[in-house]
C-alpha cells in the first residue's frame, strides 16, 4: 500500500510538472497577485484629487487652504471658481471631496465670532468619502487649535494623542501580506487538487488508474499530499516575500503558523477533491473553484469585518477555513498571539478537512462505483 501510494504521488507532481497549464496556475497568478495585492488592493487613501472653493481673499482663508496643500493625502487640488462647479465636479467624478469657504470665514474669525465651512463629498465612494472626511476634519481641528491659541481665545488644554497597537505607521500592507499567505495558498491548494481527476479525464488515463490496483483511498491521499506540499512550498515564498521585501514584521512562532497553514490546506483540499469529482473537464473545475473563492473570501472577514455583516450571515461564516486562518496569520505576524489562541482557531480548520476529506472520497468512491 505504502509503495502504491508513493507511486501515486510521484505520478501527480510529474503530472502537474509537465501539464503546461498546471504550471501556469502555480507560478504566475500567486506572485503577480502578491504584488498586485499589495501595492494596489489597499485602503488607505493618498493622491485623492479634492476641489476647493475660497470666495474670502482674506489671510485667514488663505493659510487654511495652504495646510490643505502641505498636507500629504492631499497633491492634487483643483480651485474652482464658482458654486455652480461643485456639482459637476463631484458627478463627473473629477475628485472625491470639495471645501467651500464662504466669503464671511475670515471675518467672522477676526472678531472671534464661529465661522463655517462645507465639505462636499462623493457618497458612490463611501469608504474613500469617510477617510477623506476624516484627513479633513483633522486638517480643520488642528488649523482650529492654532488660530485659537495665536488669537488668544479661551479653550480647553486637551490634547488627544492616540496610539495604533501593532501597526503604528497603519501600513496596510502590513495587514494584506499576512492575509494574502492565505488567500493566494488557498487558491493554489483548491486549483490543484480541483485540476487534478478532471486532467485525468481529459487525458483519458482516468480509467487506466481505476482499473490498477489502487484503492480510492489511496488515490485520494496520491492527490492530497502532493497539493499540500505545493501549497506549502507557495505559502512559505509569499510569508518570505513579505518578510524579506515588504518589511512586514513577523513577531510569533514560524512553527505555529506552519502548522497552521498544514492545517488549513488539509481543510480546503478537501473542497477542491470534490469538485475535481464533479468536474469532467479542466475548465469545469477552474470554474467551480472561483465558485467557491469568491464567497470565501468575501465571508472570510478579509475585506470586511465579520461583525458588520448581516446578523443572519454571520453564521455561515463558521464554515469558512479562511476565517480562522486569517485570524491566526495577522496574529502571529503582528501580535506573536499565545499558542492557545493559535489552537482554538486550528481545531475548527481541522473539523472541517476531516468532514470535506471524508466527504470528497466517499463521493469519489461512490462516482467510480
Amino acid at each position: 500500500m505504502f509503495n502504491r501510494i508513493l507511486s501515486l504521488i510521484y505520478k501527480e507532481f510529474l503530472a502537474i510538472w509537465r501539464d503546461k497549464k498546471s504550471r501556469t496556475v502555480l507560478i504566475v497568478p500567486p506572485i503577480l497577485q502578491l504584488f498586485i495585492f499589495s501595492f494596489a488592493a489597499t485602503l488607505d487613501v493618498r493622491n485623492v484629487p479634492i476641489g476647493i472653493l475660497n470666495r474670502d481673499n482674506g489671510a485667514v482663508a488663505f493659510e487654511l487652504v495652504q495646510r490643505f496643500h502641505g498636507s500629504p493625502f492631499f497633491e492634487k487640488i483643483v480651485y474652482l471658481h464658482a458654486v455652480e462647479e461643485i456639482a459637476p465636479f463631484i458627478d463627473n467624478i473629477k475628485g472625491v471631496m470639495v471645501l467651500s469657504i464662504d466669503e464671511q470665514f475670515s471675518r467672522k474669525l477676526e472678531a472671534k465670532q464661529p465661522a463655517d465651512i462645507q465639505l462636499i463629498l462623493d457618497g458612490r465612494k463611501s469608504n474613500t468619502a469617510q477617510i477623506v472626511a476624516g484627513y479633513a476634519s483633522q486638517i480643520i481641528e488642528q488649523f482650529n487649535h492654532d488660530f485659537a491659541v495665536d488669537a488668544r481665545i479661551p479653550q480647553q488644554n486637551t490634547q488627544l494623542m492616540p496610539r495604533f497597537w501593532f501597526n503604528p505607521n497603519l501600513l496596510y500592507y502590513w495587514y494584506n501580506i499576512p492575509c494574502l499567505s492565505g488567500i493566494l495558498t488557498m487558491l493554489v491548494g483548491v486549483l490543484l487538487t480541483a485540476l487534478s481527476v478532471a486532467r485525468e479525464r481529459e487525458l483519458g488515463t482516468f480509467d487506466q488508474l481505476l482499473v490498477s490496483p489502487v484503492t480510492p483511498f489511496e488515490i485520494m491521499i496520491g492527490k492530497t499530499i502532493p497539493a499540500i506540499c505545493i501549497g506549502m512550498i507557495e505559502g512559505s515564498i509569499i510569508v518570505a516575500v513579505g518578510v524579506y521585501i515588504f518589511q512586514v514584521p513577523f513577531t510569533g512562532s514560524l512553527l505555529l503558523l506552519y502548522l497552521s497553514m498544514f492545517v488549513f490546506l488539509i481543510s480546503i483540499i478537501g473542497i477542491g477533491l470534490f469538485i475535481s469529482t464533479l468536474s469532467n473537464t479542466q475548465q469545469q473545475a477552474v470554474l467551480g473553484s472561483f465558485l467557491f473563492m469568491s464567497p470565501s473570501v468575501i465571508l472570510s472577514g478579509f475585506a470586511t469585518p465579520i461583525e458588520n455583516m448581516p446578523e443572519w450571515l454571520q453564521p455561515a461564516t463558521i464554515l469558512i477555513p479562511l476565517k480562522y486562518y486569517l485570524i491566526i496569520a495577522k496574529g502571529i505576524f503582528l501580535k506573536a498571539i499565545p499558542a492557545d489562541v493559535v489552537f482554538s482557531n486550528i481545531w475548527p480548520m481541522a473539523v472541517i478537512g476531516a468532514f470535506t476529506l471524508t466527504g470528497a472520497t466517499l463521493f469519489f468512491r461512490k462516482r467510480i462505483g
